[in-house]
């Protein structure tokens, strides 16, 4: 069984929505949950069940990085039955088109790292959302009137707002994937997913830009944030 979650495995539903930080799956479930519990605190990865709307769901902060979501998609995926997880994130945009707190649904995700090579001595570097799942997304958002952008996203192993040659570094991306967006877990929950034969998708909220300099309220980065989370919560 797990060795990284304290939860037993009536504890965890089969939808599981990710976000990266503990803190938001707690924000998640105090405020959209219905009689949330919390069923995991190991390493303070902090994990909630409840009902959403009368439908069960739990909240599974997976931390950051794809080594941290590898562990934890893994073992909800093997020890738990989870059959789908809706990573919900924050993301830097790639894209002069997108502003601050646009919602975008991930198509592929694309990383120059070896998670693949590392789990099964392959050198893949894309791997994409389930299908099925995202034009579930796709449709809740567009019955919420949510504008939502489709596209493909960098899943990166550093912060790239510490990098000296964000230019050069965006230079060495494949030019046929149009990557709009960047992040670090998307491609090692889409490479699990397809490794159990499950489902997955990713929600991102651009919370800042390469290309625009935009302030924003506390109140306006909550509201934006929300718009993820209804959609992956609606869909449920």
């Amino acid at each position: 069984m797990s060795i990284h979650c304290n939860a037993k495995k009536e504890d965890i539903e089969k939808t599981v929505l990710m976000p990266g930080d503990p803190l938001r799956a707690k924000y998640i479930a105090e405020n959209f949950l219905e009689n949330p519990r919390l069923v995991n605190t190991v390493r303070n990865m902090l994990a909630y069940t409840g009902t959403y709307k009368g439908k069960p769901v739990t909240v599974f902060s997976s931390g950051m990085g794809m080594p941290s979501m590898g562990i934890y998609s893994y073992e909800l995926f093997k020890f738990y039955g989870v059959e789908k997880i809706i990573r919900i994130g924050s993301c830097g945009a790639y894209s002069e088109d997108l502003n601050l707190f646009d919602t975008i649904l991930v198509d592929k995700s694309y990383t120059e790292a070896n998670f693949a090579y590392s789990w099964s001595e392959k050198e893949e570097h894309i791997a994409e959302a389930d299908l099925e799942l995202n034009n579930q997304l796709e449709e809740t958002a567009r019955k919420l009137n949510i504008p939502l952008i489709k596209g493909n996203s960098l899943c990166n192993e550093v912060f790239d707002g510490y990098l000296d040659d964000i230019d050069g570094f965006i230079a060495r991306f494949p030019k046929d994937l149009n990557i709009i967006a960047c992040e670090m877990e998307a491609f090692a929950l889409f490479y699990m997913a397809k490794y159990f034969n499950k489902q997955a998708a990713c929600l991102l909220t651009v919370v800042d830009s390469h290309y625009k300099n935009q302030e924003s309220t506390s109140e306006e980065r909550e509201r934006s944030l929300n718009n993820m989370i209804k959609i992956a919560l609606e869909s449920v």
